[in-house]
C-alpha cells in the first residue's frame, strides 16, 4: 500500500504572532516555521501503518523553497519519500485540493492520511474537496484508524460523541488530536533523512496551474481579554454572576 501524506508549512503554534506594517499579512520576520500539527499527526499514523505493514509513505508539499525543512522532517520521522512541488503562488483550499489530485494521480497512491486543518488559516476544506475530486469515500477528524488489504475502519469525532465508519480503499482520512502522539525526531532519522529521495516538481509537471479564488483583505489581532477582579464573598460572586452581562471575575 502507498500513502500520500500531504503536509503544510505554518508558524510555530507557541511563537507569538505580530502583523506587517499594513495588517495585510503576518509578519514573518525571525519567525520559526513547523510542519503542521495535524500534519504531524498524520504522518505518525501513516508511519505506524507502515511499521505494522511494511507500506510505503510518501510526503508531499506545495509551495515554496523553505518547504524542503518541513519535508526533511517528515522523512526523519520515517517517510520513505518526499515530494516538493515547488511554487510561490497563492492557494485556496480548492485550489490545492487540485494539486493533490494530481499528486495521488501520478503517485498511484492507495490511501491518503491529511490534518483536518492548517492552523493559519483554519479552512478544514482541503481533505473534503479532495474526495469530492477524485470521487472517494471519506472519514474526517479521526481518532482512530484500522486498516485491512480492502477497507479502513475509522472512529470519528463529533459533537455528540464518536462515530465508526468502514469504506474501502482507496480514501480520504482526516487526522484529529486524539489519534496519536507524534514522536521525537531522533538524531539516527534525521541522519537517515538526508539520503532519502526529496523529487522536486513543478505545477506544469503535474498538468495543474495555481487558482486562487480567494483574497485577505486584511488581518486583525483578537481583542485583548479584559482584566478580572477579586470579589469578597461567594454572595458576591453570584450577584455578579447573576446581574453583570460579560462579567470577569
Amino acid at each position: 500500500m502507498k500513502i500520500l501524506v500531504p503536509i503544510k508549512r505554518v508558524p510555530d503554534p507557541y511563537a507569538r504572532i505580530r502583523l506587517n506594517a499594513d495588517s495585510s499579512a503576518i509578519d514573518t520576520t525571525g519567525l520559526k516555521f513547523e510542519i503542521n500539527p495535524f500534519d504531524e499527526i498524520a504522518i505518525e499514523e501513516a508511519v505506524r501503518i507502515k511499521e505494522r505493514s511494511g507500506s510505503e509513505v510518501v510526503v508531499v508539499s506545495i509551495g515554496a523553497a523553505e518547504c524542503e525543512e518541513q519535508l526533511r522532517k517528515a522523512l526523519a520521522i520515517g517517510a520513505d519519500k518526499a515530494i516538493h512541488v515547488e511554487t510561490v503562488e497563492k492557494f485556496d483550499s480548492l485550489g490545492i485540493a487540485k494539486v493533490l489530485k494530481s499528486v495521488v494521480q501520478r503517485e498511484s497512491a492507495d490511501l491518503v492520511i491529511m490534518g483536518k486543518q492548517a492552523i493559519d488559516d483554519d479552512a478544514n476544506q482541503a481533505g473534503q474537496m479532495l474526495a469530492a475530486l477524485l470521487d472517494w469515500p471519506q472519514a474526517t477528524f479521526a481518532s482512530k484508524v484500522e486498516l485491512t488489504d480492502s477497507t479502513a475502519t475509522v472512529t470519528r469525532e463529533t459533537d455528540t460523541g464518536q462515530e465508526t465508519l468502514q469504506m474501502p480503499i482507496p480514501c480520504i482520512i482526516t487526522t484529529d488530536l486524539r489519534l496519536n502522539e507524534p514522536r521525537y525526531v531522533a538524531l539516527p532519522g534525521i541522519i537517515k533523512a538526508r539520503t532519502k529521495p526529496l523529487d522536486k516538481i513543478e505545477l506544469s509537471d503535474l498538468g495543474a496551474t495555481a487558482e486562487c479564488n480567494v483574497e485577505v483583505l486584511s488581518m486583525s489581532q483578537p481583542a485583548g481579554r479584559s482584566s478580572g477582579r477579586k470579589v469578597a464573598s461567594v454572595d458576591e460572586l453570584l450577584e455578579a454572576l447573576r446581574n453583570e452581562k460579560g462579567a470577569a471575575i
